[in-house]
């Protein structure tokens, strides 16, 4: 055990009102495994590590979203939402789009659930056409399949003229 984690034990014992005789009481097997826990304890993915996506403009008022999602994460098919702002802060219109199958899997966050793992590829179609200043809002919600669930995503893509 190297001088660092004597130091913090040490520590912890007296901010736990132990006398540093406990010290000498402790199983220091169950301290280096504890140790060894934190350790091993994952990291969240940053946003754009886990769903990174681009947009794409197939043709004028057609669309296309693709995610690349990182190894061991998934979207949610019921999450997933997508409008058309003609200004930023106006009105919401709707979006014409239809979603792949997906994988139906026991969520431990909402349970009975589709899901989409590596590649997912998501076609738009504007119901009207975008002004100079549109946006579309994509929103959608993922997790990582070790137990991190990320917050509901809302971006919004620039559409541009």
């Amino acid at each position: 055990m190297n001088m660092r984690k004597t130091l913090t034990i040490l520590f912890t014992l007296c901010l736990l009102g132990l006398p540093l005789t406990a010290w000498s009481q402790l199983d220091r097997t169950s301290i280096t495994s504890f140790t060894q826990q934190n350790q091993q304890q994952q990291v969240p993915l940053s946003l754009e590590e886990a769903f990174p996506y681009y947009v794409s403009e197939l043709s004028p008022g057609k669309y296309r979203i693709n995610w690349v999602l990182a190894q061991g994460h998934y979207l949610y098919r019921h999450a997933f939402q997508f409008s058309l702002l003609q200004t930023e802060g106006g009105d919401s219109l709707s979006v014409n789009y239809e979603l792949p199958d997906g994988v139906q899997k026991t969520d431990q966050f909402f349970g009975q659930i589709e899901a989409y793992y590596n590649l997912l590829s998501i076609d738009l179609n504007l119901t009207t056409v975008p002004g100079p200043e549109a946006g579309l809002m994509i929103q959608y919600q993922g997790c990582a399949e070790w137990g991190f669930c990320y917050p509901p995503q809302r971006s919004i893509f620039k559409l541009l003229p």
